[in-house]
């Protein structure tokens, strides 16, 4: 009526006006109806975004607490967890606009349920359930992680944490005892250290008794931890409900994966830089070379999984000599108080030279013209075939004493870090008999067998290193090649240290 009554009443010259001033209207209504929900479906996306990526580093954190001995990282998870809960349910209670779907057990819209016309809308519901299954499955560890948590707390100090601000505390004895508070970003002290044992890389048991660091000392086994069975199911029906809300988000919205990146992190911090090969890789492409981080000695006091691969397990050393019989000789070069040291094991050695700025292109000619006293004995030196005499050299080359054979300044088995050095190394290296290590007696039936169970593998190999790089953490990066494989020594006198069976 409010149209005919204005057809009317306006001349016909303004009736086309009026017309599309109506239509304007309803367009422009329409389109902020279009830009609000358009709106409204953005900040949903980004708030349920953010909490899809909170959810996929906790869980990551959990996997991380469930194999380390520290009882700070599964106490970091138990806060991390009530709070990620929480945040979870008030997304789903606040952060969903729509009428709220009802989820089945599988996280998706039950099938009997008609599917919302819009298709922006159905990812919605997606992302709503797959948080609210991946939420119901972590509220499950609640429970668990109270009684890892108080299992941990047999390996480490857990400390009280601190009060709230305003809040004062005294020493339930001591009144005038100061009180140290904890930092959960610290490792937790464990209750078994390892000593600081200074002349562990010395010490041989076999043929005689060895002095220790300390009296009666037992080194303490790592713990072994394994993730319970029940948890490792949990993780992976959560991790499965967030794959699904992650697949419904718009192609525009990425995801960070905590995995990748620790990998990432872990990587720059024990290995080489990507760059350093190619810097170098004219040097590597020739045989026998490589490229080697050198790190800092692991502290004697940090406590880990013996279950979980070390840091020598996912980096190993250098192999020099590549052998068929599982024997294989490496370049175990550590950084110990700002000096280049061998990790010798059992009764190996290793005798070192710093040759100067001797660019490695050049470090041939060097050996071929020039005459150094230590490079020269360095490779006339005639490792003993005794088991006790040659055990007297590698104590000689450790401490550089009662080095007879040499006049003048002695060859140690390490010496001060100096970058764009080069080194000489001969390293001596044993695989000695189980039979021999373990001190088991031979029976008599075994004794027919004497030859096979002494047989034993060995290296003599000298390598040549130059350090191109010194990192914060006092690691090095270096160049390394084998320079000459001298043969293989041998022990004559195993047969003595046999302990034979009545």
């Amino acid at each position: 009526m409010r149209y005919l009554f204005f057809c009317f009443v306006l001349p016909l010259g303004l009736f086309p006006i009026f017309i599309n001033s109506v239509n304007a209207q309803s367009q422009s209504s329409s389109s902020r109806n279009s830009n609000l929900s358009s709106r409204a479906d953005a900040s949903f996306y980004t708030a349920a975004s953010r909490v899809v990526q909170q959810q996929v580093n906790l869980l990551a954190r959990i996997e991380t607490a469930l194999v380390e001995p520290d009882p700070n990282y599964m106490r970091v998870v138990r806060g991390r967890l009530l709070l990620q809960t929480k945040a979870v349910e008030r997304f789903l209670k606040n952060g969903y606009t729509h009428q709220k779907p009802a989820c089945d057990d599988t996280a998706r819209i039950p099938h009997g349920t008609p599917l919302p016309p819009s298709q922006q809308i159905h990812s919605q519901v997606q992302i709503y359930c797959s948080l609210f299954a991946s939420n119901r499955e972590l509220l499950k560890l609640t429970p668990v992680i109270d009684r890892l948590l108080s299992r941990r707390g047999e390996l480490g100090w857990v400390r009280d944490l601190p009060l709230v601000s305003g809040e004062r505390q005294s020493h339930p004895v001591l009144s005038m005892a100061p009180i140290k508070r904890p930092e959960l970003g610290k490792s937790a002290v464990p209750f078994s250290l390892k000593s600081s044992d200074a002349a562990g890389s010395t010490r041989m048991g076999i043929g005689g008794n060895r002095k220790t660091a300390i009296a009666n000392y037992i080194t303490p086994v790592a713990p072994a931890i394994a993730p319970p069975p029940e948890v490792l199911k949990i993780l992976q029906s959560a991790q499965t409900a967030l794959t699904r809300a992650k697949a419904a988000f718009p192609v525009e919205i990425k995801f960070t994966n905590p995995r990748e990146y620790q990998a990432l992190m872990d990587r720059s911090a024990f290995s080489t830089d990507v760059k350093e090969e190619k810097m170098y890789a004219q040097f590597l492409a020739k045989p026998n070379t490589g490229i080697f981080r050198v790190l800092p000695a692991q502290k004697a006091n940090v406590s880990r999984n013996r279950l979980q691969p070390g840091v020598r397990q996912r980096y190993p050393f250098p192999s020099l000599v590549s052998r068929n019989n599982g024997f294989t000789p490496n370049l175990g070069l550590e950084i110990v108080d700002e000096q280049f040291t061998m990790l010798n094991r059992g009764v190996d050695y290793s005798l070192m030279v710093d040759v100067g700025d001797i660019p490695m292109e050049k470090l041939n000619n060097y050996l071929k013209k020039v005459n150094h006293p230590q490079k020269d004995l360095l490779f006339s030196y005639q490792p003993p075939k005794q088991l006790e005499e040659l055990q007297i050299d590698r104590r000689r080359f450790f401490t550089g004493k009662q080095q007879d054979w040499h006049q003048g300044q002695p060859i140690l088995a390490q010496l001060p870090a100096k970058l764009n050095h080069t080194y000489l190394v001969r390293s001596l290296q044993f695989q000695l008999p189980e039979i021999i290590k373990s001190g088991e007696p031979v029976a008599l039936s075994q004794r027919l067998y004497i030859d096979q169970l002494l047989a034993m593998e060995s290296s003599d190999v000298i390598v040549a290193f130059r350090p191109v790089r010194r990192r914060a953490d006092g690691s090095y990066t270096i160049l390394w090649r084998v320079v000459k494989q001298l043969p293989d020594p041998q022990i004559q006198d195993l047969e003595d240290y046999l302990q034979l069976s009545q």
